[in-house]
């Protein structure tokens, strides 16, 4: 690579760089516009991007490449991890193009810039730091990655080749993804900044508005999607306006969403796979094959199939070890099996939570879902998946059945929670503290109303215990209360399985009690009363064998 390289790709300035409601922004524009605003941008190295707009942002990236700085895109835009960047990175200021938001930082504003076309094309030096991208912190801190000017725009020449955006074809990109993430910088901004085409500059959500922009751009093009934002959309609208290739990523897609994209739209459905360390790496056509194919240019390594892979080429940073679990099948193509950090364990059993969330995603009737590793091991020793399903048409009893003809029982999730959405963020993707989260407010809602209990006079336990002052002996208090317990929700407490158990006050003849309870993944807490005296407290061990019993107290 030589040791610069031209901003923009596009030869004829006046072709469209990026649509709107209100029509075309010319190439020339684009620049009339960077140019702008590079005037106005203090003498400082490091900028936070937080347009929203994708054109805005394609701005205020470039204008940024002008001045030699390098924007920081980081996993999101919340007030503390804006502090945290500006406490790692000196001088750190902001470009930002809604005025209504406040962002904690010097901020410059590019919405209201005013141009005249620029008929020439600047160049950035190849080794230059243009941006620092980190990953999305899903499994942990997010982490930061430098990537060079030079390396990212063979990057996007190399997706260009694969999905055919190529000069002269004249393509333009709508995207449902924000700029700021790798996917949506890459798969929206760059690609079409270095293979001469054009992107919408909005980043729809709702199924009407992903239509909208399609319509507001010329074929053929390009819909840069999510599993999510795809099968909202297939969901929601019947007649959808034409596309020529659907692009995929961030999340696991199921054989039969891929299969209804494609016959939807009548084109074909490329999934893309990368990361935030690499870039984007290969693409696969999922209704034709499992195995993926990396972009020309990407090596592919394995000593082992039980060591990672390694990627290295023209476009990658050096040389990077995946996270994900792969089987090489060449240096160019591979299966993927999951990310390392979601490999279980159970009963000397091995899956991955990616392998386990692409079969339970891909049962007929499951509109989103995802397998959660439990903090802890439960209190029996054992340890045990928990799942959370969008699935209106489906019983308990016939997800489980679907499921264990395609997984091993032992990762059966236990428990099994249906719920209306998942807490997926602007790329679709799932946090392991999202869903922790999500766990925590349904083991709330599922706290019991009190079951009340009156103790007989004439008991028989009193007659030996003790004669003249009668008391209920503990043993029996808690056999009271587990028999309650049962009979109102249909769980089995193991017998003799019980811990922390407390016997705290005295229970005479006559006593009406009140018997509290909550489910906590596979554990019953309860707690005894005595009007307002604390009586008993414990935690049982429920039983699971049962999987077919209704549950009438577990969340669905």
């Amino acid at each position: 690579m030589s040791s610069s390289v031209a901003l923009i790709a596009h030869t004829d300035l006046q072709s469209p760089f990026a649509w709107s409601e209100q029509g075309p922004v010319s190439a020339a524009q684009f620049l009339g516009d960077t140019t702008a605003l590079a005037a106005l941008l203090p003498e400082h190295p490091y900028v936070f991007n937080a347009c929203k707009d994708r054109y805005f942002f394609t701005v205020a990236f470039a204008a940024a490449l002008l001045r030699g700085q390098t924007c920081l895109l980081p996993p999101s835009q919340t007030t503390e991890m804006v502090h945290q960047l500006a406490s790692q990175y000196p001088s750190l200021y902001c470009i930002a193009d809604d005025p209504s938001e406040e962002v904690q930082l010097p901020c410059y504003f590019c919405h209201e810039i005013a141009a005249a076309p620029v008929e020439e094309v600047p160049r950035i030096a190849s080794h230059h730091v243009a941006a620092i991208v980190f990953t999305s912190g899903s499994t942990g801190v997010p982490v930061a990655y430098s990537k060079t000017w030079g390396k990212l725009v063979l990057n996007a020449q190399a997706e260009g080749r694969r999905l055919g955006i190529v000069a002269g074809t004249k393509k333009t990109i709508v995207g449902t993804v924000p700029p700021q993430h790798m996917y949506g910088f890459e798969s929206t901004v760059l690609v079409a900044m270095h293979n001469s085409a054009a992107f919408h500059v909005d980043k729809p959500f709702y199924p009407a508005d992903i239509c909208a922009a399609l319509e507001q751009t010329p074929q053929p093009r390009l819909l840069v999607t999510t599993p999510f934002h795809l099968r909202t959309l297939l969901d929601d609208v019947q007649q959808l306006p034409p596309v020529d290739t659907i692009v995929c990523a961030t999340a696991p897609l199921s054989p039969q969403l891929a299969w209804r994209a494609e016959q939807a739209f009548n084109a074909p459905l490329i999934e893309i796979y990368g990361c935030t360390e690499s870039g984007q790496l290969a693409t696969r056509r999922s209704t034709q094959t499992q195995v993926w194919e990396t972009f020309e240019g990407a090596v592919l390594s394995q000593k082992s199939k039980e060591d990672r892979g390694v990627v290295s080429g023209s476009y990658i940073e050096g040389e990077v070890t995946l996270s994900d679990i792969i089987e090489r099948q060449s240096a160019s193509h591979f299966l993927l099996h999951g990310r390392s950090a979601d490999m279980v364990n159970i009963a000397g059993k091995r899956s991955s939570l990616g392998f386990l969330n692409y079969h339970l995603n891909s049962i007929e009737g499951v509109k989103d879902a995802a397998f959660l590793f439990p903090e802890d091991d439960m209190p029996d020793g054992v340890q045990r998946l928990t799942a959370f399903v969008v699935a209106p048409s489906l019983s308990r009893e016939q997800l489980l059945s679907a499921l264990r003809e395609r997984i091993d029982p032992v990762f059966l999730p236990r428990p099994l929670y249906f719920v209306d959405t998942l807490p997926r963020n602007s790329t679709s993707k799932l946090s392991r503290a999202a869903l922790l989260d999500l766990e925590r407010t349904l083991q709330e809602k599922s706290l019991s109303s009190p079951l009340l209990l009156k103790i007989p006079e004439d008991h028989p336990s009193f007659s030996g215990h003790f004669p003249g002052d009668p008391l209920l002996p503990g043993v029996v208090t808690l056999d009271l209360a587990v028999r309650a317990i049962e009979a109102a929700t249909a769980w089995s407490l193991l017998p003799g399985q019980f811990s922390a158990v407390k016997f705290l006050a005295p229970v005479r003849p006559g006593a009406i009690l009140s018997v509290e309870y909550e489910r906590h993944i596979n554990t019953c807490k309860f707690a005894v009363r005595q009007q307002t005296t604390l009586v008993a407290t414990g935690v049982a061990v429920i039983k699971l064998a049962a999987e077919n019993s209704s549950d009438k107290k577990e969340v669905a």
